[in-house]
Protein backbone atom coordinates (compact mmCIF):
# COMPACT_ATOMS: atom_id res chain seq x y z
CA UNK A 1 0.00 0.00 0.00
CA UNK A 2 1.24 3.43 -0.83
CA UNK A 3 0.32 6.90 0.27
CA UNK A 4 1.49 9.80 -1.83
CA UNK A 5 2.71 13.07 -0.40
CA UNK A 6 1.77 16.10 -2.49
CA UNK A 7 4.38 18.82 -3.02
CA UNK A 8 3.57 22.22 -1.55
CA UNK A 9 5.71 25.26 -0.84
CA UNK A 10 4.85 28.81 0.18
CA UNK A 11 8.15 30.25 -1.09
CA UNK A 12 8.16 29.12 -4.69
CA UNK A 13 5.55 28.20 -7.32
CA UNK A 14 4.18 24.67 -7.29
CA UNK A 15 5.84 22.72 -10.08
CA UNK A 16 3.99 19.46 -9.49
CA UNK A 17 1.22 18.31 -7.18
CA UNK A 18 -1.59 20.15 -5.44
CA UNK A 19 -1.69 22.26 -2.24
CA UNK A 20 -2.30 20.15 0.83
CA UNK A 21 -5.51 21.07 2.64
CA UNK A 22 -7.17 22.78 -0.31
CA UNK A 23 -10.81 21.85 -0.96
CA UNK A 24 -9.99 21.28 -4.63
CA UNK A 25 -6.93 19.12 -3.97
CA UNK A 26 -8.72 15.73 -3.88
CA UNK A 27 -10.56 16.47 -7.12
CA UNK A 28 -7.47 17.81 -8.89
CA UNK A 29 -5.35 14.90 -7.71
CA UNK A 30 -7.93 12.37 -8.88
CA UNK A 31 -8.01 14.02 -12.31
CA UNK A 32 -4.21 14.13 -12.44
CA UNK A 33 -3.86 10.40 -11.70
CA UNK A 34 -6.90 9.24 -13.65
CA UNK A 35 -4.74 7.64 -16.35
CA UNK A 36 -2.51 5.73 -13.94
CA UNK A 37 -1.56 2.48 -15.71
CA UNK A 38 -3.04 -0.78 -14.55
CA UNK A 39 -0.51 -3.53 -13.84
CA UNK A 40 0.20 -5.81 -16.76
CA UNK A 41 0.11 -8.89 -14.53
CA UNK A 42 -2.81 -10.25 -12.50
CA UNK A 43 -2.21 -7.70 -9.76
CA UNK A 44 -5.23 -5.51 -9.02
CA UNK A 45 -4.94 -1.75 -8.47
CA UNK A 46 -7.17 0.13 -6.01
CA UNK A 47 -7.19 3.94 -5.74
CA UNK A 48 -8.80 6.23 -3.20
CA UNK A 49 -7.69 9.88 -3.19
CA UNK A 50 -3.91 9.76 -2.64
CA UNK A 51 -3.88 6.14 -1.39
CA UNK A 52 -2.76 3.49 -3.85
CA UNK A 53 -3.05 -0.21 -3.06
CA UNK A 54 -1.98 -3.29 -5.01
CA UNK A 55 -3.50 -6.64 -4.15
CA UNK A 56 -3.06 -10.15 -5.45
CA UNK A 57 -4.28 -13.57 -4.43
CA UNK A 58 -1.81 -16.44 -4.31
CA UNK A 59 -0.88 -19.65 -2.53
CA UNK A 60 2.21 -18.28 -0.75
CA UNK A 61 3.92 -14.94 -0.19
CA UNK A 62 6.89 -16.02 -2.30
CA UNK A 63 4.61 -16.80 -5.22
CA UNK A 64 2.99 -13.37 -5.20
CA UNK A 65 6.23 -11.48 -4.45
CA UNK A 66 7.58 -11.35 -8.04
CA UNK A 67 4.18 -10.27 -9.42
CA UNK A 68 3.88 -7.50 -6.85
CA UNK A 69 7.44 -6.39 -7.51
CA UNK A 70 6.79 -6.14 -11.25
CA UNK A 71 3.65 -4.08 -10.66
CA UNK A 72 5.48 -1.80 -8.22
CA UNK A 73 8.29 -1.24 -10.74
CA UNK A 74 5.76 -0.29 -13.41
CA UNK A 75 4.05 2.19 -11.09
CA UNK A 76 7.41 3.54 -9.95
CA UNK A 77 8.37 4.49 -13.49
CA UNK A 78 5.02 6.19 -14.03
CA UNK A 79 5.38 8.10 -10.72
CA UNK A 80 8.79 9.36 -11.76
CA UNK A 81 7.57 10.54 -15.16
CA UNK A 82 4.67 12.48 -13.67
CA UNK A 83 6.67 13.68 -10.64
CA UNK A 84 4.57 12.01 -7.99
CA UNK A 85 6.51 11.39 -4.79
CA UNK A 86 5.90 8.18 -2.85
CA UNK A 87 6.53 8.26 0.88
CA UNK A 88 8.50 5.07 1.68
CA UNK A 89 7.81 5.44 5.42
CA UNK A 90 4.08 5.06 4.79
CA UNK A 91 4.40 2.16 2.38
CA UNK A 92 3.76 -1.34 3.64
CA UNK A 93 2.90 -4.85 2.51
CA UNK A 94 0.59 -7.24 4.33
CA UNK A 95 -0.55 -10.78 3.59
CA UNK A 96 -3.83 -12.17 4.86
CA UNK A 97 -3.31 -15.78 5.83
CA UNK A 98 -4.46 -18.12 8.57
CA UNK A 99 -1.26 -19.02 10.29
CA UNK A 100 0.73 -17.71 13.21
CA UNK A 101 3.92 -15.73 13.01
CA UNK A 102 5.11 -12.70 11.09
CA UNK A 103 6.81 -12.86 7.73
CA UNK A 104 10.27 -11.38 7.34
CA UNK A 105 9.87 -11.13 3.59
CA UNK A 106 10.35 -7.74 1.92
CA UNK A 107 9.71 -6.34 -1.51
CA UNK A 108 13.22 -5.55 -2.67
CA UNK A 109 12.71 -2.31 -4.59
CA UNK A 110 9.44 -0.97 -3.34
CA UNK A 111 9.64 2.74 -4.13
CA UNK A 112 11.44 5.05 -6.55
CA UNK A 113 14.02 5.54 -3.77
CA UNK A 114 14.68 1.76 -3.69
CA UNK A 115 13.59 1.55 -0.07
CA UNK A 116 12.50 -1.97 0.94
CA UNK A 117 8.86 -2.45 1.91
CA UNK A 118 8.47 -4.71 4.99
CA UNK A 119 5.62 -7.14 5.41
CA UNK A 120 3.55 -5.88 8.35
CA UNK A 121 1.41 -7.76 10.84
CA UNK A 122 -1.25 -5.03 10.70
CA UNK A 123 -1.78 -1.82 8.78
CA UNK A 124 -4.29 1.02 8.92
CA UNK A 125 -5.91 1.53 5.54
CA UNK A 126 -8.78 4.00 4.95
CA UNK A 127 -9.57 4.11 8.64
CA UNK A 128 -9.63 0.33 9.18
CA UNK A 129 -6.77 -1.48 10.92
CA UNK A 130 -6.33 -4.68 8.94
CA UNK A 131 -4.50 -7.46 10.75
CA UNK A 132 -2.84 -10.46 9.20
CA UNK A 133 -5.56 -12.91 10.26
CA UNK A 134 -8.48 -10.49 9.78
CA UNK A 135 -9.52 -10.87 13.42
CA UNK A 136 -9.82 -7.06 13.75
CA UNK A 137 -8.55 -7.24 17.30
CA UNK A 138 -6.27 -4.24 16.77
CA UNK A 139 -8.98 -2.22 15.03
CA UNK A 140 -11.52 -2.74 17.80
CA UNK A 141 -8.91 -1.91 20.40
CA UNK A 142 -8.05 1.34 18.60
CA UNK A 143 -11.63 2.56 18.09
CA UNK A 144 -12.51 1.62 21.66
CA UNK A 145 -9.64 3.75 22.92
CA UNK A 146 -10.79 6.66 20.75
CA UNK A 147 -14.39 6.29 21.95
CA UNK A 148 -13.24 6.32 25.58
CA UNK A 149 -11.33 9.53 24.90
CA UNK A 150 -14.42 11.21 23.43
CA UNK A 151 -16.64 9.99 26.24
CA UNK A 152 -14.29 11.47 28.83
CA UNK A 153 -14.25 14.81 27.00
CA UNK A 154 -18.03 14.87 26.68
CA UNK A 155 -18.70 13.65 30.21
CA UNK A 156 -19.92 17.07 31.30
CA UNK A 157 -22.61 16.96 28.59
CA UNK A 158 -23.69 13.31 28.61
CA UNK A 159 -22.80 12.26 32.16
CA UNK A 160 -24.86 11.90 35.31
CA UNK A 161 -24.51 15.53 36.36
CA UNK A 162 -25.44 17.00 32.98
CA UNK A 163 -28.58 19.13 32.79
CA UNK A 164 -29.19 18.19 29.16
CA UNK A 165 -32.29 16.20 28.30
CA UNK A 166 -31.97 12.50 27.56
CA UNK A 167 -32.86 13.25 23.96
CA UNK A 168 -29.90 15.60 23.58
CA UNK A 169 -27.55 13.21 25.38
CA UNK A 170 -28.65 10.43 23.05
CA UNK A 171 -28.09 12.59 19.98
CA UNK A 172 -24.58 13.55 21.10
CA UNK A 173 -23.69 9.91 21.74
CA UNK A 174 -25.00 8.70 18.39
CA UNK A 175 -23.23 11.47 16.47
CA UNK A 176 -19.90 11.67 18.28
CA UNK A 177 -19.23 8.30 19.90
CA UNK A 178 -21.14 5.48 18.23
CA UNK A 179 -20.01 6.67 14.81
CA UNK A 180 -16.40 6.23 15.93
CA UNK A 181 -16.99 2.67 17.12
CA UNK A 182 -19.04 1.56 14.11
CA UNK A 183 -17.25 3.35 11.26
CA UNK A 184 -17.10 0.95 8.28
CA UNK A 185 -18.77 -1.69 10.44
CA UNK A 186 -19.71 -3.96 7.48
CA UNK A 187 -16.00 -4.75 7.25
CA UNK A 188 -15.62 -6.11 10.79
CA UNK A 189 -19.18 -6.85 11.92
CA UNK A 190 -18.41 -10.58 11.63
CA UNK A 191 -15.65 -10.37 14.25
CA UNK A 192 -15.77 -12.65 17.28
CA UNK A 193 -18.59 -11.74 19.72
CA UNK A 194 -16.16 -11.41 22.63
CA UNK A 195 -14.37 -8.61 20.75
CA UNK A 196 -17.53 -6.77 19.76
CA UNK A 197 -18.66 -7.06 23.37
CA UNK A 198 -15.93 -4.57 24.31
CA UNK A 199 -17.74 -1.95 22.21
CA UNK A 200 -21.10 -2.93 23.69
CA UNK A 201 -19.68 -2.39 27.16
CA UNK A 202 -18.96 1.26 26.34
CA UNK A 203 -22.51 1.73 25.09
CA UNK A 204 -23.82 0.18 28.31
CA UNK A 205 -21.78 2.67 30.32
CA UNK A 206 -23.22 5.57 28.35
CA UNK A 207 -26.79 4.38 28.86
CA UNK A 208 -26.31 4.00 32.60
CA UNK A 209 -24.47 7.29 33.00
CA UNK A 210 -26.84 9.33 30.82
CA UNK A 211 -29.93 8.09 32.67
CA UNK A 212 -28.29 8.05 36.09
CA UNK A 213 -29.83 4.63 36.53
CA UNK A 214 -29.49 2.50 39.63
CA UNK A 215 -27.16 -0.45 39.45
CA UNK A 216 -30.05 -2.91 39.58
CA UNK A 217 -31.60 -1.63 36.32
CA UNK A 218 -30.76 -4.00 33.48
CA UNK A 219 -28.82 -2.74 30.47
CA UNK A 220 -31.48 -4.11 28.14
CA UNK A 221 -34.11 -1.94 29.83
CA UNK A 222 -31.92 1.15 29.43
CA UNK A 223 -31.48 0.38 25.72
CA UNK A 224 -35.24 0.06 25.35
CA UNK A 225 -35.94 3.33 27.14
CA UNK A 226 -33.34 5.22 25.08
CA UNK A 227 -34.39 3.46 21.88
CA UNK A 228 -30.81 2.44 21.08
CA UNK A 229 -30.15 -0.92 19.43
CA UNK A 230 -27.26 -3.07 20.58
CA UNK A 231 -23.94 -2.65 18.80
CA UNK A 232 -24.28 -6.06 17.15
CA UNK A 233 -27.78 -5.24 15.90
CA UNK A 234 -26.72 -1.85 14.56
CA UNK A 235 -23.75 -3.38 12.72
CA UNK A 236 -25.91 -6.13 11.25
CA UNK A 237 -28.44 -3.61 9.93
CA UNK A 238 -25.63 -1.50 8.45
CA UNK A 239 -24.18 -4.60 6.77
CA UNK A 240 -27.55 -5.51 5.27
CA UNK A 241 -27.92 -2.03 3.79
CA UNK A 242 -24.36 -2.05 2.48
CA UNK A 243 -24.59 -5.43 0.73
CA UNK A 244 -28.02 -4.60 -0.68
CA UNK A 245 -26.73 -1.37 -2.24
CA UNK A 246 -23.42 -2.86 -3.40
CA UNK A 247 -25.01 -5.85 -5.15
CA UNK A 248 -27.15 -3.60 -7.36
CA UNK A 249 -24.56 -0.86 -7.86
CA UNK A 250 -23.86 0.34 -11.39
CA UNK A 251 -20.11 -0.09 -10.88
CA UNK A 252 -19.34 -3.68 -11.94
CA UNK A 253 -16.21 -3.83 -9.80
CA UNK A 254 -18.17 -3.02 -6.64
CA UNK A 255 -20.99 -5.44 -7.39
CA UNK A 256 -18.51 -8.21 -8.21
CA UNK A 257 -16.57 -7.61 -4.99
CA UNK A 258 -19.56 -8.51 -2.80
CA UNK A 259 -21.04 -11.29 -4.96
CA UNK A 260 -19.73 -14.35 -3.20
CA UNK A 261 -21.27 -17.25 -1.39
CA UNK A 262 -20.69 -17.56 2.31
CA UNK A 263 -18.65 -20.61 3.33
CA UNK A 264 -20.47 -23.50 5.03
CA UNK A 265 -21.15 -23.15 8.76
CA UNK A 266 -18.46 -25.66 9.70
CA UNK A 267 -15.77 -23.73 7.81
CA UNK A 268 -13.32 -21.93 10.08
CA UNK A 269 -12.92 -18.89 7.78
CA UNK A 270 -15.46 -16.17 8.52
CA UNK A 271 -16.36 -13.53 5.97
CA UNK A 272 -18.14 -10.18 6.31
CA UNK A 273 -21.40 -11.65 4.98
CA UNK A 274 -21.50 -14.02 7.95
CA UNK A 275 -22.83 -11.10 9.98
CA UNK A 276 -26.09 -11.34 8.02
CA UNK A 277 -26.79 -14.96 8.90
CA UNK A 278 -25.40 -15.17 12.43
CA UNK A 279 -28.08 -15.58 15.11
CA UNK A 280 -28.41 -12.61 17.50
CA UNK A 281 -26.30 -12.74 20.63
CA UNK A 282 -27.97 -13.09 24.01
CA UNK A 283 -27.96 -9.37 24.79
CA UNK A 284 -29.41 -8.40 21.41
CA UNK A 285 -32.13 -11.01 21.78
CA UNK A 286 -32.94 -9.67 25.23
CA UNK A 287 -33.22 -6.07 23.97
CA UNK A 288 -35.41 -7.08 21.04
CA UNK A 289 -37.70 -9.11 23.30
CA UNK A 290 -38.56 -5.94 25.20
Amino acid sequence: MFKHENTYSTRRPIRAGVPQGSTLSPLLYSAYTNDIPRPSSSVQLALFADDTALHLRGATERNIGPHLQRAIDELGRWFQIWRIEVNPDKSAAISFIYRKGRSSMVVDRGTPHNAPIPWQHNYKYLGITLDRNLHFRDHIKRVRKTAIFYMSRLKGMIGRDSKLSLRNKRTIYLMCIRTVMTYASPVFAHAAPNRLKKLQTLQNKFCRSATNAHWCVKNSVLHRDLDIPSIAKYMKDASERFFSIAETHSNPLLSAAVSYEAPPPYHFIRRPRNALTDPPDDFTAEVESL
